[in-house]
């Protein structure tokens, strides 16, 4: 099994937030499974990296290199972001590039918390609580 895990899920883990946390920290153990392989869009850890500004930057690269250890860093082609911007269905850009990765990946699925901004998305989408459910 491929998964495109969203930024949310990787901050919830990263960042300890509650009531998050346990859910994301699941998904985390998960990609560490033989069976199944955890991606990360690549402007996912740029964008990460600048959220995360206000952590020292040891602490932001040690993070962020743990984060691309467990999960397989992703992108996407020309023509995948030129269909993003054409797909004005899809409300959130950053999203739609999201299942383009995703696409590129060949994923299963997509996982995140914000479901509803992936309504258009051409990749099955999950919250973490889904995934956790079809995989026990």
């Amino acid at each position: 099994m491929v998964l495109l895990i969203d930024a949310n899920i990787v901050l919830d883990y990263l960042l300890k937030r509650a009531p998050f946390y346990d859910d994301a920290r699941q998904v985390m153990q998960l990609c560490s499974k033989e069976n199944i392989t955890g991606c990360i869009a690549l402007h996912t850890v740029t964008a990460m990296w600048y959220i995360l500004r206000k952590v020292p930057e040891d602490t932001r690269r040690t993070a962020l290199r743990s984060i691309c250890e467990l999960l397989q860093v992703v992108g996407t082609t020309h023509d995948e972001v030129i269909s993003a911007l054409d797909t004005v269905e899809f409300k959130d850009f950053e999203d739609c590039i999201q299942t383009k990765c995703a696409k590129t990946a060949k994923a299963d699925y997509v996982v995140t918390r914000n479901t509803a901004d992936f309504e258009r998305s051409e990749i099955p989408v999950l919250t973490p609580k889904e995934l956790l459910k079809i995989v026990e």
